[in-house]
C-alpha cells in the first residue's frame, strides 16, 4: 500500500506503439526505442498494447520477441491480449518460446469474450467454427493448463526417429505464475482470483448494481478501490496477490510550453467520459479521470486515490496519439522525478 511513508515496489508503462500505416516500420522502431529508453531510466516494466485492424500493435508476441533481444532486464507484458482472437494453444507455443529466449521476463495479461466488431471480423477470423467458439473464460482456462505444463496430447512417445511430448513445448517453468487478467466486472473479478492470476486494474472499468454514490456522482476510485478489496478476498494469497493499476498519467516538469498545451488539450477531450458510464443501454464503461501535472501535484493526486492505495505495484498509460519526443519527455520525468516522489527506487 503506497503512502507517503511506504514506497511504491514497482513502475511501469504501457504503450499502444502506434504507426504509419503506410509506412509501419518507424512507428514501430519508435516502439522498440521506448521499451529500450524504458529499461534505462530502471523502469520494472513495459506492457503493450494489443489491438486489430488498427495501426497499433496487433502481434506483442513479435514485438516482445525483438525486444527480448534488445534489453536485458525489464519485464514485458501485453494489457490485454483478448483471447478471443487466439489460438490457446499455439498462443502457449509462443509466450514460452519468447519467455525463455527473453530469461523469463514476459507477463502477459488477457481477457476474453467476443473480438470487437464480431459480426465483421468473424467470417475472416474462424470461417468454419465461429458459431460454435467457446469465447468463455474456459479459453483462459485451456491457455493456463497448457502454460502450465498439463498434458493436453492424447500421444506421448516416439513415432519412427521422432521424440513427441503430451504437454506443450517447450515448456517455461514459472511463466504459469506471471500470467495477467484484465477484469472490469465483479464476476470476472472474482473469477481471475480464483484461477490464482494476477489483476490488470485499468483506466477503464464496468461498474454495477450499488456502485453510484450517495450523492449521485460516481466515484471511479472508490469502485476500482472494491474491485481489489474483491479480487484479494478470493485470491489464495489473500493479501499479497499481485493487483496492478493502469491509470493515463502525464508529468509535466520537463516539458516545453508546445508540449504542456498539447497535453491539457488532449485531458481536456477526454474528461467528459469520466463523468458518467458510457453506452446504453443501462451502465457501460467509466473511465478514471487522466492524471496531469508536475510529478508532485500527480503524485498528490494518486495518494489522495484510493484505489492507487490498495497497490504495490503500477502501469501507466502513455497517450496514444503523442510523438516520440514526447514519450521520452514523459518517461524521463516518470523515472526520475515521479517514481521517487512515490518512493520507488529504480532498478539497477
Amino acid at each position: 500500500m503506497p503512502t507517503p511513508d511506504v514506497p511504491l515496489e514497482k513502475l511501469g508503462f504501457l504503450t499502444l506503439g502506434t504507426f504509419d500505416g503506410d509506412d509501419p516500420g518507424p512507428g514501430m522502431e519508435s516502439t522498440l526505442q521506448v521499451a529500450e529508453l524504458g529499461e534505462q531510466l530502471g523502469f520494472d516494466s513495459v506492457y503493450l498494447r494489443h489491438r486489430h485492424f488498427q495501426t497499433g500493435i496487433s502481434s506483442p508476441i513479435a514485438i516482445m520477441a525483438a525486444l527480448s533481444q534488445r534489453t536485458s532486464r525489464i519485464a514485458m507484458g501485453t494489457a490485454v491480449t483478448p483471447l478471443g482472437w487466439e489460438n490457446p494453444l499455439r498462443m502457449a507455443e509462443d509466450l514460452a518460446t519468447v519467455d525463455i529466449l527473453s530469461g523469463g521476463r514476459l507477463e502477459p495479461g488477457f481477457s476474453v469474450g467476443p473480438p470487437i466488431h464480431w459480426d465483421d471480423v468473424k467470417a475472416a477470423l474462424y470461417p468454419d467454427t465461429a458459431d460454435r467458439e467457446d469465447l468463455t473464460y474456459e479459453r483462459v482456462a485451456r491457455l493456463l493448463r497448457m502454460i502450465r505444463g498439463e498434458a493436453v496430447s492424447t500421444f506421448a512417445g516416439t513415432a519412427g526417429f521422432e521424440e513427441f511430448s503430451a504437454r506443450v513445448e517447450p515448456h517455461s517453468p514459472g511463466l504459469g505464475d506471471r500470467i495477467w487478467y484484465g477484469a472490469g466486472s465483479k464476476r470476472s473479478t472474482q473469477w481471475a482470483a480464483e484461477q490464482g492470476l494476477n489483476l490488470l486494474t485499468s483506466n477503464i472499468i464496468k461498474p454495477e448494481d450499488g456502485d453510484l454514490e450517495q450523492d449521485g456522482k460516481w466515484d471511479f476510485a472508490a469502485i476500482q478501490q472494491r474491485q481489489i478489496a474483491l479480487f484479494k478476498s478470493h485470491h489464495p494469497d489473500g493479501d499479497g496477490a499481485r493487483v496492478s493499476q493502469g491509470l493515463v498519467v502525464i508529468p509535466t516538469d520537463s516539458a516545453t510550453p508546445e508540449q504542456r498545451a498539447k497535453y491539457e488539450a488532449y485531458v481536456a477531450k477526454r474528461t467528459p467520459r469520466t463523468s458518467a458510464p458510457m453506452g446504453p443501454p443501462g451502465p457501460g464503461l467509466l473511465a478514471a479521470p487522466d492524471v496531469l501535472g508536475t510529478s508532485d501535484e500527480v503524485a498528490e493526486k494518486l495518494y489522495a486515490d484510493a484505489a492507487f492505495r490498495e497497490v504495490r505495484e503500477v502501469v501507466f498509460a502513455l497517450p496514444f496519439t503523442f510523438e516520440h519526443e514526447d514519450y521520452v519527455q514523459i518517461l524521463t520525468d516518470m523515472a526520475t522525478k515521479l517514481g521517487p516522489a512515490l518512493g520507488w527506487k529504480p532498478s539497477a
